[in-house]
């Protein structure tokens, strides 16, 4: 056994509480990878709906969380859908509101300032109640604190934390952080993964190097043949 299938819908022992979040996704403009999942007591399944907020198919933004991420209950997606027009003294959007109040309004006054798709990489943990606001991008690696709010872009392997949320610490060095991203094993199919969790859950860079390069038996034994 190599883990619970990616298509699975809820992993943890059948409990409703997690899903895998790429069962659950509907709209063509939220992509998730496989093994991403997300933990709420109440409402796991609806993640769609109450977790990714404004987000307009009118607006043409996109949500990409990547592999192997965890979202604790409450991590919020806030998308370009909830900009108001600044071009003017009122930022109230009376257009939406029609009987009138549409005429003469420039969509090109929230068009402008929207800051395009916002992406997760993989393996990214996000602590309870974080939230991500529009156009971010969150390298591999990264650690969301609870209730941290994220305005800006995450480097790999970093630690956020606070409001607004602030890069505290890298968790290796610089060095170490770019073999970890040469080595990407969260593209590595599932039975690599589960040979080598010792090397995927430990500390030995050197020992993950050595797991990455190794031939899969199966490969080894087609060349053989």
């Amino acid at each position: 056994m190599h883990g619970p299938s990616p298509d699975t819908l809820h992993p943890f022992n059948g409990e409703p509480h997690t899903v895998f979040l790429k069962n659950v996704i509907t709209r063509p403009t939220i992509e998730i990878g496989d093994y991403t999942y997300y933990n709420d007591e109440a409402h796991a399944a609806e993640f769609e709906e109450r977790n990714v907020r404004y987000h307009f198919d009118f607006v043409g933004d996109r949500l990409k969380i990547g592999r192997f991420c965890a979202l604790a209950q409450g991590t919020t997606f806030i998308m370009s859908g909830a900009n108001h027009a600044m071009t003017g003294f009122s930022t109230y959007p009376f257009n939406i509101y029609q009987r009138g109040w549409e005429t003469t309004f420039d969509l090109a006054t929230i068009f402008d300032h929207l800051k395009g798709d916002t992406i997760v990489e993989h393996d990214v943990w996000f602590g309870t109640n974080a939230t991500i606001m529009p156009g971010v991008t969150i390298c591999s690696g990264a650690i969301i604190g609870a209730h941290a709010v994220v305005a800006s872009d995450v480097p790999p392997y970093a630690v956020v934390v606070g409001n607004p949320g602030r890069v505290v610490k890298l968790r290796y060095d610089e060095a170490t952080i770019e073999r970890l991203l040469a080595i990407a094993w969260w593209d590595w199919p599932a039975e690599k993964i589960t040979r080598h969790l010792d090397a995927i859950r430990g500390a030995d860079i050197n020992a993950l190097e050595a797991a990455a390069v190794e031939d899969d038996p199966l490969d080894a034994a087609r060349k053989a043949g």
